[in-house]
């Protein structure tokens, strides 16, 4: 068996995902051609690449189809329910930072915080008879954060293309989108709440929980971490078995 590493297939994250691990004595390379989503691990034995897109990994995962995976933080917490039973952080990798933030018109001038945010929704049913209208696609993420802060007279309304636009389209009258420097939301109009930060995304070295992970597949993670010089084993598990408790993979 190989353990299966998988990493974003293009553009920015891709490239920098390969000189991450090149600065840690592995080498990873795309096999064939450019549309060959398959490739090649040097330095570390028994790692097979699989390209993927950023957003496949967190599923592959979480199905135990891949042993490793390099996304975004954000990305596994808003597509794995209890994502920490299915995956383990190994490593933040300092690259690929954007914040999931939680942002109002500039115009409502009253509202600077979740509390004030609170008030204006229900002041909002109040006059309109219906809720304020919080566009995002991390739904999720969004009403994990706001039932944790006992706020409720809101709907969330699903966005597939450019969230910031919604409040100026009157599809939505906030949003809560991912933003690195908070220039689009400014072009929009969009204002961030003081304490709306819902959370810090960056790319993240992951393990997947529910994936095999037999003897030849422990050698090569412990191979792969002792390159890299990532220090200990993590928490994981294996053939349906519960998650362990203590540090280590659990015993085939």
């Amino acid at each position: 068996m190989t353990l299966r590493l998988g990493v974003p297939s293009k553009g920015r994250l891709m490239e920098q995902t390969f000189a991450w691990f090149a600065a840690r004595g592995v080498q990873l390379r795309r096999s064939g051609a450019e549309r060959e989503y398959a490739g090649a691990v040097e330095g570390a034995e028994g790692v097979a690449l699989v390209l993927l897109s950023a957003g496949e990994i967190p599923r592959e995962l979480g199905a135990g189809r891949i042993h490793l995976g390099v996304t975004g933080s954000d990305l596994v917490r808003e597509t794995l329910p209890d994502w920490q039973a299915q995956a383990a952080e190994l490593a933040p990798m300092g690259f690929g930072h954007a914040d999931l933030v939680i942002a109002v018109p500039a115009a409502w001038i009253d509202v600077a915080t979740l509390e004030d945010l609170d008030a204006a929704a229900a002041a909002f049913r109040a006059v309109h008879g219906r809720r304020l209208r919080i566009a995002t696609k991390y739904h999720r993420l969004v009403r994990e954060f706001l039932r944790a802060r006992d706020i409720a007279d809101y709907q969330l309304v699903d966005s597939q293309g450019a969230t910031e636009g919604t409040v100026k389209n009157l599809t939505a009258e906030a949003v809560a989108d991912i933003t690195s420097t908070g220039e689009t939301l400014r072009a929009n109009h969009l204002r961030l709440l003081e304490d709306g930060l819902i959370h810090a995304s960056q790319a993240t070295l992951f393990l997947s929980r529910g994936a095999r992970w037999g003897g030849p597949e422990r050698a090569a993670l412990a191979g792969l971490l002792g390159r890299m010089g990532l220090a200990g084993m993590p928490p994981g598990q294996g053939d349906g078995a519960p998650p362990a408790d203590g540090a280590g993979l659990p015993a085939t």
